[in-house]
């Protein structure tokens, strides 16, 4: 046993005069099974690569342990998995990474196979055999389980289960849970050590959310209340100073005994309107202080039109095609399902079963296939990508060519945990998850009577998740959604379907 030392760390992305991190200090132990979580943009990627010494910092960080950073930039694609081995772990036998490989369930052929004919899977799979074989390695893993499918992600949480001395960046509640037995959070101003799975730091943020809540409604409601007594003193001195005023001091003595009991009367008002505006100063100090590290799960609204039609999709014996040397194939077996108004469908099954193309085809795009399709008659459709490669320019410029409101854009992703500077800049220079929430946004300020989502939640953190399910819960839009997240899929869905490879 060993621990990690990070003193005093202080980091700045180019360009921007607020800190990443800033004076910070954590301390971890080597044996630990660590999940790093935060709201997208929170800094966990780069954190890692703060360790690892790929970013220079200005504080310290102490340990005995090597850093491994996970996904393992691989230069040659042409060269097989036997060959990586030299070269990431070469004190390490063949028949040791069999054995490794084995324990996810992996045939041992991919060691003979080059890195770049591997599935994403396998490619993940492989690599994270041959890091944790490396002597005195820590593995810092940065999401593991993007875009693989629910198999993939079973064998590797189980895979890590049976591991120890990690640092695991995950928005994969069902992974996190499974492998981890510490969280680390980054919270909007510190961060936080739960001694414990993703459940455990759920039920804590809950807990705080709950208080926070109630805290935050007690002190509006003071400040409220100190306000209106601040007006009432504030109406009452003006009051009596214009009485102060209105008296002529030479008429009479009894006019000189007045003034001077109103004179008295508002200097004691005034000195009381002082106390309670600074009541509410401090009440609303209070509250600033309060609310400084809390996360927000901000209520995200839907504009979704009601269907004309209680049936609003209807799909027999669906069938795409991929031509092959002339050749057409079938790419799954015939699928089947009606979708009715307010339910939502969750399609799965294995990368490469036909999920993605499946969505193309019902949103409208040129795929050959068989069987038959029926929409509700003025069906509109807003589509979310799982690609984010095209986006490119301001949100002003994405919502003109989505056609949808610039503001209810940038409002949805305020919520969503967009800062300003992410707001004002240009889409393309955004993170994954970032990049993937202006899609959410889109689609999400998009009316529509049915929403196709592919794979939405492709690098989204934990908090937007969770908005995202109080948001479809509280709605309950009609949706078609190809996602991996069990979670979300429990959550959310009202039906599922898994798809089987032709």
């Amino acid at each position: 046993m060993s621990i990690i030392s990070v003193n005093n760390l202080t980091y700045y992305y180019d360009g921007c005069d607020e800190a990443v991190y800033e004076n910070a200090s954590i301390t971890l132990d080597t044996t630990w099974k660590t999940g790093l979580i935060g709201r997208n943009g929170r800094g966990k990627t780069t954190l890692l690569k703060l360790l690892t010494g790929e970013f220079e910092n200005g504080g310290a960080v102490n340990t005995k342990a090597e850093f491994l950073y996970f996904p393992f930039d691989v230069e040659d694609k042409n060269m097989s998995g036997s060959e990586l081995i030299g070269i990431i772990c070469p004190e390490v036998q063949e028949w040791e990474v069999i054995r490794e490989l084995s324990y996810m369930g992996t045939d041992c052929d991919i060691l003979y196979r080059p890195f770049s004919t591997l599935s994403g899977g396998e490619q993940t799979r492989l690599l994270l055999c041959l890091l944790f074989l490396r002597d005195n390695a820590f593995l810092l893993i940065d999401e593991p389980t993007n875009c693989l499918d629910l198999d993939a992600r079973e064998a590797i949480g189980d895979y890590l289960k049976a591991k120890s001395g990690f640092i695991l960046v995950s928005h994969d509640r069902d992974l996190l849970d499974k492998c981890t037995d510490h969280i680390l959070s980054l919270n909007r101003s510190d961060t936080e050590i739960i001694n414990g799975n993703y459940s455990v730091w759920k039920e804590n943020f809950d807990r705080k959310e709950a208080n926070e809540f109630m805290r935050d409604k007690k002190l509006k409601s003071e400040i409220g209340h100190l306000k209106a007594a601040a007006e009432r003193s504030k109406k009452w001195a003006d009051t009596a100073e214009g009485r102060k005023i209105g008296i002529d001091p030479t008429k009479t003595e009894k006019s000189l005994d007045r003034r001077a009991v109103e004179g008295a009367k508002a200097k004691a008002m005034m000195k009381r309107m002082k106390a309670v505006e600074s009541r509410r100063q401090t009440a609303i100090d209070e509250k600033s202080e309060l609310l400084k590290n809390r996360e927000y799960i901000d209520t995200l609204k839907i504009p979704s039109i009601k269907a004309k039609s209680a049936t609003v999709l209807s799909v027999q014996n669906l069938v795409p095609y991929y031509c092959d040397n002339g050749d057409s194939n079938a790419i799954c077996e015939p699928v089947s399902f009606t979708l009715s108004d307010g339910e939502r469908l969750c399609l799965s099954g294995k990368n490469g079963c036909g999920k993605s193309t499946i969505l193309k085809i019902i949103a409208g795009a040129d795929i050959s296939y068989s069987g038959s399709i029926a929409k509700a008659p003025g069906l509109k459709i807003s589509v979310l990508p799982q690609d984010t490669n095209g986006l490119c320019g301001t949100l002003d410029e994405f919502s003109v060519r989505l056609g949808v409101d610039a503001e209810l854009v940038r409002a949805i992703l305020a919520k969503l945990g967009f800062s300003r500077r992410e707001l004002i800049g240009r889409t393309e220079n955004l993170s994954a998850g970032q990049k993937k929430k202006v899609l959410i946004a889109g689609s999400l300020a998009t009316p529509a009577n049915l929403y196709i989502w592919d794979e939405p939640l492709n690098f989204v953190d934990i908090i937007s998740r969770i908005q995202l399910e109080r948001l479809l819960g509280a709605n309950t839009p009609t949706m078609l959604l190809a996602e991996h997240d069990r979670y979300f899929c429990e959550n959310t869905g009202t039906k599922r379907l898994y798809i089987t490879k032709g």
